[in-house]
């Protein structure tokens, strides 16, 4: 397996980070993953590029402009297209689902009371996951959608965190009722003014790609099968259908510390990160509860108090590939990594980062 490769167009970074990355290298060989990259973005400094492994078995090397499934952090990327809409008022986060999906419209079943900010903020009452192995079954949006409509609720909408995919079919079907697409309204409300060139949505976008990392699917501990890119997620593409590199993704970093204003602008970023509703759960997750004392949902985002710092996050996983993106509003931080295997190794590569950060932040502030 090939070693790690640094952008030429970055400058080394502290000497903290060149360890963390030497051990991410280190584990990465150990647990056999085919590839990954990643890059800590500090504002004011160079983003530091670190990529690992290749597309695939014969396959070219990662480089930063490979371009990875992003999985549920597609989500962060619907948060602040609809946030926009809302603020164009296009959409209020108080409209209901039934008037956006004309499937769940005609249903006469769903809670009149279920909001498009209840979608993008994971609270819409359901069973977590609801219909999950309908989407990976291979069922069409609006059988999904219709499947839904009669599901009774764990709690009344707002009122409890529970996660969705299928829900976000809603978006999907709102785009195709007024004559446009999720995938035109991202590329011409966000992808292409910010300048993330090989970003896209949907699997046509993917396998258009220029250079593409493939999908790899654990058959036993620490052993990949390189597999075929599935459509199944990709039909609920707000849910978990966008691509990206990671040069892509420091441009998503940067406009989440406000430096694209006039393309996600300072309220939209404040509306999608602030805390909506308590994760109770996921202060126990693994490599995290040591340093994880409180996480709520925002819009999209998750927003944890972790080592007594605010960090806005998310994660994703779809098969054949994981994805966390991550940042610091207070430290103008970021962090992201992309990986085209299910690896655990993920699950802790973000935490420790952050941790590491974090205790490099607290040094240099004054006394």
């Amino acid at each position: 397996m090939p070693g790690c490769i640094v952008s030429n167009t970055t400058i080394a970074a502290d000497q903290w980070f060149e360890d963390y990355a030497a051990q991410v290298k280190r584990d990465a060989r150990k647990y056999n993953v085919p590839g990954y990259a990643m890059v800590f973005y500090q504002q004011g400094k160079s983003p530091v590029i670190k990529v690992y492994g290749r597309t695939h078995s014969g396959g070219k090397p990662v480089d930063e402009n490979t371009v990875f499934r992003l999985a549920s952090v597609s989500k962060t990327f619907t948060a602040v297209l609809m946030a926009k809409l809302v603020r164009q008022n296009q959409l209020d986060w108080t409209t209901p689902v039934t008037e956006m999906s004309p499937t769940l419209g005609a249903a006469g079943t769903l809670n009149p009371g279920m909001t498009l900010g209840h979608i993008v903020g994971q609270s819409s009452g359901f069973m977590p996951n609801a219909y999950d192995n309908l989407i990976e079954a291979n069922y069409p949006l609006k059988r999904v959608l219709n499947q839904l409509a009669g599901l009774e609720p764990l709690c009344q909408p707002g009122e409890c965190y529970t996660y969705q995919n299928a829900l976000f079919g809603v978006i999907q079907e709102y785009f195709v009722s007024r004559n446009t697409s999720y995938q035109r309204q991202l590329q011409e409300q966000l992808l292409t003014p910010l300048g993330m060139d090989t970003a896209s949505a949907g699997k046509g976008g993917l396998l258009a790609s220029g250079q593409w990392a493939r999908p790899h699917i654990a058959i036993a501990r620490n052993r990949w099968r390189e597999g075929q890119v599935e459509s199944n997620y990709y039909r609920f593409t707000p849910a978990a259908g966008v691509n990206a590199s990671i040069n892509d993704m420091t441009r998503w970093l940067q406009a989440m510390l406000l430096e694209f204003p006039t393309v996600v602008p300072e309220d939209v970023v404040a509306a999608v990160t602030t805390p909506r509703v308590r994760t109770t759960r996921e202060v126990y997750r693994r490599g995290w509860r040591d340093d994880l004392s409180d996480a709520h949902y925002g819009l999209g985002w998750r927003i944890y108090d972790y080592a007594g710092e605010v960090l806005n996050y998310h994660g994703g996983w779809v098969k054949g590939y994981r994805a966390d993106v991550s940042f610091s509003p207070k430290y103008k931080a970021g962090y992201v990594m992309l990986m085209n295997a299910e690896s655990n190794l993920i699950n802790t590569t973000t935490a420790e980062f952050w941790e590491a950060y974090f205790e490099q932040a607290k040094r240099r502030s004054p006394k």
